[in-house]
């Protein structure tokens, strides 16, 4: 057989084949055989053989072994992950729109200029700030973004600021964006209530503060109901007010992160909309900014034109540059719009009142049974702690591996940091009152087994085919590579 180079060479130049024969490359050819000795065999001992039938069954097996949103509940708090309507799905897999070329000229993809356009025209509109970019491609990169937003027109402005206020209950993403944009972090304490610390946050900010970082709602659930106050506050030092979009499924339609004195803030689409979650991506995570802002947005924008068609507008002297390649990832783009125009304003209204209403009715049937340590209303998902079950000797982890038993996907764990074996529970809109009280009587069960049967809750989960791992062995001797003496255990 010819080695590829060869082959595609002489593929490329047969009569009627479109192209020409690639040039001599420099390379020298590699004999692997001597370069990896050991991998030579000059027969098979077995050869592997096996019908159709095999093969689907065991690929079927391995899928029905996976755990996903078509078979049942993910209450994972903060991560907000709920159903991925089918028509999304349909739409992102129009000819059209899947098989748009990035190398093509915007006169031949008007049709995907104006979807991103909409779209931004959209989440503008949802969120009360005035310019977009869909170019970031995750919630983590949006939040770099937004930093690098803020420090290039810090740059512009000629203040070198120093750092960024992150409050204690922050995801883990907002001080490591920090950091790797160049910033110091200082950490705001939570107050009683559970949100930000005012009286101290003014305290910290002086001028070497570029801004903070703040979530709403917090990453408790709970609404931060001084965040103009914390705007005003920040705007007077010069600084700014980053907004991280986590939570934006409990504020769609009813209120607007620009009125309270939002600077930047990135969009979870995987997240508030709808769009698939989890496995490593593809997801988006868009900005949206002031005007102040907007001459340093990345590079280059979708722009509409006088005689009403679109294209790329290249000449953008103060902007950041790229950070991402062609449209962003566009099918996660086409997806969130679908399910916008799904919905319509009304239809974003409501999504946002079923996942409050849905937390709270969950709220409500889990209070007698699990403690909440901080006691202000919540939206969109609550925080729980094992602090009751800890009497019998039963932690979250306990209580998370014994929810197997019943079918379903435990909520996060132990997190945020500033509550002890938390229990982070988020239901979203999606999920029926039928699939809520099955889990409530699940979690419910777990509780008052862990008062009468404590050693069942510890050994759980009972029923699955695997058995439950032990962790602590597992984090401090990790196997981190195989070895051949493992082949038979």
């Amino acid at each position: 057989m010819k080695p590829f180079r060869e082959f595609l060479i002489f593929e490329r130049s047969r009569p009627g084949k479109i192209g020409c024969p690639l040039p001599e490359l420099d390379v020298p050819e590699i004999d692997l055989t001597e370069s990896l000795p050991e991998m030579v065999r000059d027969e098979l001992d077995v050869f592997p053989e096996v019908s159709e039938v095999e093969v689907v069954r065991h690929f079927t097996r391995l899928s029905q072994w996976n755990f996903g949103i078509d078979q049942g509940m993910y209450p994972l708090g903060s991560c907000t992950m709920k159903h991925n309507p089918r028509i999304n799905e349909a739409m992102a897999a129009l000819p059209g729109l899947a098989g748009a070329h990035p190398l093509a000229r915007p006169r031949h993809i008007q049709g995907c200029l104006a979807l991103i356009h909409e779209l931004q025209t959209y989440l503008s509109d949802i969120t009360g700030l005035p310019h977009c970019s869909t170019q970031p491609a995750a919630g983590a990169h949006g939040e770099f973004t937004g930093i690098l937003l803020i420090k290039a027109l810090l740059d512009h402005k000629g203040e070198k600021r120093t750092t960024v206020i992150v409050p204690d209950s922050a995801h883990g993403t907002n001080p490591a964006t920090a950091s790797l944009c160049g910033f110091d972090v200082k950490e705001v304490p939570s107050d009683e209530r559970g949100c930000v610390d005012v009286a101290k946050l003014a305290q910290m900010i002086d001028d070497q503060t570029a801004g903070m970082m703040i979530t709403n709602p917090n990453t408790l659930g709970i609404f931060e109901t001084h965040i103009r106050e914390i705007a005003d506050m920040l705007h007077a030092k010069g600084a700014y007010l980053y907004m991280d979009g986590a939570n934006m499924n409990a504020l769609v339609g009813k209120t607007k992160p620009g009125d309270m004195g939002v600077d930047v803030l990135h969009l979870n689409l995987h997240k508030t909309f709808s769009t698939p979650h989890g496995g490593g991506g593809p997801g988006a995570g868009p900005i949206c900014c002031t005007a102040e802002l907007a001459p340093f947005l990345p590079k280059p924008w979708v722009t509409q034109l006088e005689d009403g068609s679109y294209t790329w507008q290249h000449d953008c002297p103060d902007s950041m540059g790229k950070v991402h390649g062609w449209y962003g990832q566009f099918g996660v783009l086409v997806r969130a719009l679908t399910w916008i125009l799904t919905l319509g304003r009304e239809g974003l209204v409501r999504h946002t009142e079923h996942a409050v209403l849905n937390n709270n009715y969950l709220r409500k049937m889990l209070e007698p049974h699990y403690e909440i340590p901080f006691k202000a209303p919540t939206l969109h998902e609550t925080v729980f702690n094992d602090k009751r079950q800890q009497i019998h000797g039963v932690s979250t982890m306990d209580i998370a591996k014994s929810l197997l038993d019943y079918g379903f996907h435990p909520p996060t764990v132990y997190f945020p940091l500033v509550v002890h074996g938390a229990l982070m529970v988020e239901p979203t809109e999606t999920e029926s009152r039928g699939e809520l009280n099955r889990f409530a009587r699940a979690l419910i069960d777990i509780a008052e087994r862990s008062a009468s049967d404590p050693e069942s809750v510890r050994n759980g989960p009972l029923t699955t085919q695997i058995q439950r791992a032990d962790e602590t062995t597992a984090a401090r001797y990790p196997v981190l590579r195989w070895l051949p003496e493992q082949k038979e255990s």
